[in-house]
């Protein structure tokens, strides 16, 4: 397991813990939250339960991972009241937001772009999204998740 991933499966559990003893001031984490060497983190924030948008942005989470070395948190609302949700932020830049840019609603390119900019680095070969059958099943869902079904 590569020091990214473990990250990743820190920040989640970390998150999960924190969630259980309640809520948490925004400002421990998010925005500006940053990982191994000070790496800014792509942060997802999606309401309880996730809409159409949380949904989006979680289908985005995982082209993400599949591509780039980045640490990723996804956070409950309820772990951050202060901010909007959904909502995604890499470290302190605001990338989507309910109620403002782009309404809450991210996509694989404005997050892939932002990252580019930063200069976050791929893995050296493609997660299970670039596999055929996989990418097919996984644009398909997001085809479903983006119309509600219909």
């Amino acid at each position: 397991m590569d020091i990214t991933r473990m990250f990743r499966s820190g920040l989640i559990a970390g998150s999960l813990a924190l969630m259980a003893s309640g809520p948490v001031a925004a400002e421990d984490i998010v925005p500006g939250a940053t990982g191994p060497n000070d790496q800014p983190v792509l942060t997802f924030i999606g309401k309880e339960p996730p809409g159409t948008r949380c949904n989006n942005n979680l289908q985005v989470a995982v082209q993400v991972a599949n591509t780039y070395q980045v640490p990723i948190q996804i956070l409950s609302a309820s772990m951050v009241e202060d901010l909007p949700a959904p909502a995604v932020y890499y470290g302190d830049q605001l990338i989507a937001a309910d109620g403002a840019d782009f309404n809450g609603m991210s996509s694989y390119q404005m997050v892939a772009d932002t990252l580019e900019m930063d200069g976050v680095p791929k893995h050296e070969s493609v997660g299970l999204i670039g596999n055929e059958k996989v990418n097919k099943e996984f644009t398909d869902l997001q085809s479903i998740i983006k119309t509600g079904g219909k």
